[in-house]
């Protein structure tokens, strides 16, 4: 006996390929920047299609705003985990990003990258044997730096950076507080 119904083909139908309207034909391809080696030559070769196109848009409404309004990064885990982590700090630093909103897993992500020097677990093999997301360090740590940080009346951002800085003092990890330090807005 299977555990999943067979899939039902009887609905299906193929149509000629001249017949099917297409989103994508060779003149909206990219085409190189040549030797101009800038993000702007990079940008303006995109194809203006499909995500893309997004980017491109997304792009131009951060230069709209930038100095004028709050820009707001919002993001999860993987942006972290795959080692954006360094451009997202330089983009606060130029002020292009004034905020930063994480959910829970880009904040691990960041805590075990900057306490323990590595992240990213092999989720199958831990969802297996029970012990996904069960990094004794890390959840001990992390509460330990957000029940200081409450009791100093802070935000959970300054409260582990803060516990990082105390914990540990490497020449790496203070430049990069400081950088964070430098990106903060005022409070005027």
């Amino acid at each position: 006996m299977m555990d999943y119904r067979e899939a039902d083909f009887a609905r299906l139908k193929t149509v000629p390929i001249a017949r099917r309207s297409n989103k994508v034909d060779p003149s909206q391809l990219a085409h190189p920047p040549g030797s101009d080696t800038s993000f702007a030559a990079f940008l303006s070769a995109l194809p203006a299609i499909l995500a893309a196109q997004d980017l491109r848009y997304v792009v131009d409404a951060i230069v709209a705003a930038a100095g004028r309004r709050a820009v707001v990064a919002m993001l999860g885990g993987h942006v972290v985990k795959v080692g954006l982590g360094p451009l997202l700090v330089e983009l606060m630093r130029r002020k292009a990003v004034t905020h930063v909103a994480m959910n829970g897993s880009a904040a691990i992500h960041d805590f075990e990258l900057a306490a323990f020097g590595g992240t990213s677990e092999d989720v199958a093999a831990g969802l297996g044997d029970g012990t996904f997301g069960m990094a004794e360090e890390t959840g001990r740590e992390m509460n330990a730096a957000l029940a200081r940080g409450a009791a100093g009346n802070q935000g959970a951002g300054e409260a582990l950076a803060e516990y990082l800085r105390d914990r540990l003092p490497r020449p790496v990890l203070r430049r990069l507080v400081r950088r964070m330090q430098e990106t903060k807005p005022s409070k005027e």
